[in-house]
């Protein structure tokens, strides 16, 4: 992205006042974390003093592995308890609630490990993704006449999703047969069954077929077009250019810069973050920005990168 680019897309971001910097004030924050911290042992995974996400935009999460980007993830989703710190969504503290109901006020995720429930369908995946169903309950679930005509619309809706996700054709289909691209077509198309506000992405391109890299990419910018505001994790720096109006950095859990891309990845504790976690890297091999680097040197410490991303998140998901 050129700088003249960055511009509007920071612009459309709504910086209070004054310059980009660590936990800067945005006029419409949609999230905002205070104080949140999360030990494990005598480890600091998580050590965030202040960070607002700006509605309607589309903001990444970067920073080296190991920096307690997933973790942090967890805490804001309700999938884990921080040790201390407040954060709400929409003016509403997320302090104590639940997964599932952070999920119903409208801040949905996905993983990086996909959850497709494999021995359902792809259809049954999209249906579990509504909220509100009244046969979920146990006395209306005996009166078909209750929730009949509510899932009939569930699964319409359902239908015009998986058609758009172009899984249409994989409705009737097991979740288990998907392909790793496949199941993260299927997981975002289910977390927008709930017509959400917020959508966090967790990897979203990690293991996914090149093949269908620009579809998910597409789809991303597509939740932005709708209304949507977008939170993802990502280590493949030429889709934050990409796709990315703003960016916040992640260093040994505290937030260490924010700003536009250009911005972000010339700023000297980007640089600092990344060669602490990759000292015989260069940055700009990472983020493929400086001049003779090959294609096949960026690509391949990119590779480095989500393999060890990869095996973290897959290590805590079996701690």
């Amino acid at each position: 992205m050129s700088s003249d680019a960055a511009v509007p897309r920071a612009k459309s971001t709504g910086l209070h006042q004054g310059e980009a910097a660590p936990g800067c004030a945005k006029v419409d924050p949609i999230l905002v974390a205070d104080g949140v911290r999360r030990t494990f042992g005598g480890m600091t995974a998580v050590d965030v003093e202040h960070v607002e996400i700006p509605r309607g935009a589309i903001t990444a999460l970067i920073g080296p592995n190991g920096a307690g980007k997933t973790t942090f993830f967890n805490l804001l989703t309700g999938f884990d308890t921080p040790d201390a710190g407040t954060w709400s969504f929409e003016g509403r503290s997320l302090a104590g609630v639940p997964a599932y109901k952070v999920a119903r006020m409208g801040l949905v995720r996905t993983f990086q490990l996909t959850k497709a429930l494999g021995l359902l369908t792809v259809l049954e995946n999209m249906k579990l993704g509504a909220t509100g169903q009244r046969g979920e309950r146990f006395f209306p679930s005996l009166l078909p006449s209750i929730w009949r005509g509510q899932d009939d619309s569930i699964e319409e809706r359902a239908h015009e999703l998986l058609a758009r996700f172009k899984l249409d054709t994989k409705a009737a289909d097991y979740a288990a047969s998907l392909s790793g691209g496949q199941r993260k077509l299927l997981e975002m198309a289910r977390a927008l069954m709930s017509e959400p506000k917020l959508v966090m992405l967790d990897e979203p391109m990690a293991g996914v077929n090149p093949a269908l890299t620009q579809s998910l990419l597409d789809h991303i910018l597509g939740l932005k077009d709708q209304g949507m505001t977008v939170l993802f994790v990502e280590h493949d720096m030429h889709m934050v250019r990409h796709i990315a109006d703003w960016v916040v950095v992640m260093a040994e859990g505290k937030i260490v810069a924010e700003g536009d891309p250009s911005s972000v990845m010339a700023d000297p504790a980007v640089i600092d973050a990344y060669l602490g976690a990759h000292q015989d890297v260069d940055l700009g091999v990472v983020t493929g920005r400086v001049a003779g680097t090959s294609p096949q040197q960026a690509d391949a410490v990119r590779d480095q990168i989500e393999a060890e991303a990869l095996e973290e998140l897959e290590q805590e998901e079996n701690r």
